[in-house]
């Protein structure tokens, strides 16, 4: 193990998680990161004299970190101050029809019934059984483990298994699962909204989304400092257990020498030498070859047509008026099919719009002063330069849904990014900022694992399995740091090994 050398690509969370546990594992590992902080999409931007979280706001599935602390040694809730969520979110549909998602079931299902009647509450009972069964039934075989196929998948939850693998409903669409437990269309776009967390539609994609929902109503929590506190925490830990960060640190390569890998090149001439390397980048830069070709052949590449979603953000100093925003805040469009529809063009004419109102908690008063707000729009990804028209009727059409639901902004400083922009922060992916859409019950099985075609070349992030979203990308640098230590202890890897901890195999 003492000749062995990592690189990790990327101080994104999964670059971040592998690197903190090979170091935790003894190796030696050098982390390069071409921004000058760690986080990738976990980002803050400027806005006036404000500073905003302009990337994931959303913190689930908090065991996944428990789990990458306790495993380096370290206690996640003495590193990050966390607070649970009351109120999960805040929905609107028009200025009279306001609905709460709470953490308790309890209050969830009463909300429910006052805004759509008895028998939503119960179909809502019925969903979250469902979800939750859909999230125990791939948690173990899939969330924690390296990436199956569709027969692998069933072989690992075994006979007993092949129930609950059915009745997930792979092949149903979201919107078709939801149609059959709503009847109320606003409780169908509530829950129809969770595809989104993954860039894709809920008409495309399939039932087993449902299990982002179960995450979501199993808690929320926010992190004093945002999502880019947890990054920094990572990084700080990974330090603390011997790896090197370079900030500024561009890779313009990846040095291949007699059919493995061999080290990395700098865009400053430097060369460091690795015997393994984890790129912590999306799928399609390396595909594109800007990691170079054998690299760029060890990955199959993402057509276009298949790209997730893109944004339209604008993070703001601003004063709310009118609408009690609580901290994640949801305002509805008129038609959703149509919004999606739409998207497969441009910028919808009337978005469905998100707002991280960053200072809030559940129900306390208002910011004094201009406080710091999230607005996000979904667009579609695409190659090429946005047009400034386009933004403007963007920032127009948001501007007029927020005022159906009674919200006026009155902005201070406004920071805009667009699909050309996470372009250029992620190169290759045309703004795409979740890899694959997950369209189709095959589209998780199409993402790549740890390991590539190339010996010594390992992915992590939001690109590959098991999926995107913050802590699903952090779970992909466990699995890759895992797939090291175990290619390192045998030279017939088994892709039932584990991590300590609680990366099993179920």
């Amino acid at each position: 193990m003492a000749q062995e050398r990592v690189v990790v690509i990327g101080a994104g969370v999964g670059g971040l998680a592998a690197a903190l546990g090979l170091a935790a594992a003894g190796l030696p590992v050098t982390l390069l990161e071409a921004a000058p902080a760690p986080g990738g999409k976990m980002r803050r931007v400027p806005a006036g004299p404000l500073s905003v979280e302009a990337g994931p706001t959303v913190f689930t599935m908090r065991w996944v970190f428990e789990e990458i602390f306790s495993e380096a040694g370290a206690d996640l809730a003495a590193r990050v101050r966390l607070s649970p969520a009351s109120i999960l979110a805040r929905h609107a549909w028009s200025g009279s029809e306001h609905l709460d998602l709470f953490a308790d079931p309890a209050r969830s299902e009463a909300a429910i019934a006052d805004f759509a009647g008895p028998r939503e509450a119960d179909g809502f009972r019925r969903f979250r059984t469902r979800a939750a069964e859909i999230y125990r039934t791939l948690e173990g075989p899939f969330i924690r483990d390296f990436r199956p196929t569709p027969v692998d998948l069933a072989m690992r939850v075994g006979p007993w298994g092949l129930g609950g693998l059915w009745r997930i409903q792979p092949f149903v669409t979201l919107w078709t699962a939801l149609c059959d437990t709503f009847r109320d269309p606003r409780l169908r776009q509530l829950f129809g909204r969770y595809a989104t967390y993954c860039g894709s539609s809920p008409f495309s994609a399939p039932a087993t989304l449902m299990l982002v929902a179960h995450v979501e109503l199993d808690g929320v929590w926010t992190i004093e400092g945002g999502l880019s506190r947890l990054a920094a925490a990572l990084a700080d830990l990974a330090a603390e257990r011997g790896a090197m960060i370079r900030y500024g640190a561009r890779v313009r390569g990846i040095v291949v020498e007699g059919g493995r890998v061999a080290g990395v090149d700098l865009d400053d001439g430097e060369r460091l030498p690795a015997t393994r390397v984890v790129a912590n980048a999306d799928v399609a830069a390396l595909a594109a070859g800007l990691f170079g070709t054998p690299a760029a052949r060890a990955v199959d590449p993402v057509p276009a047509a298949e790209r997730s979603l893109s944004a339209i953000t604008f993070a703001l100093a601003g004063r709310p008026a009118g609408f009690p925003l609580v901290r994640h805040n949801v305002f509805f469009s008129d038609d959703y099919a149509r919004e999606f529809a739409e998207l497969a063009h441009g910028p919808p004419r009337d978005p469905t719009v998100y707002i991280c109102a960053q200072e809030r908690s559940d129900e306390a008063a208002a910011p004094a002063g201009p406080e710091p707000l999230l607005c996000l729009v979904n667009a579609p990804a695409r190659d090429g330069p946005t047009d400034p028209e386009e933004i403007a009727r963007c920032h127009a059409t948001m501007t007029r849904r927020l005022s159906a639901c009674g919200l006026t902004l009155t902005e201070e400083a406004r920071t805009t990014t667009t699909p050309e922009d996470f372009a250029r922060l992620f190169p290759a992916t045309g703004g795409a900022l979740y890899g694959r859409a997950s369209h189709g019950w095959m589209a998780s099985f199409r993402r790549p694992g740890a390991r590539t075609r190339l010996p010594g070349l390992y992915l992590a992030g939001g690109s590959v399995h098991p999926g995107p979203g913050v802590p699903m990308a952090a779970q992909s640098g466990r699995l890759a740091a895992a797939s090291i230590l175990q290619d390192l202890a045998s030279t017939r890897p088994s892709p039932r090994a584990a991590t300590r901890g609680g990366t099993s195999t179920g």
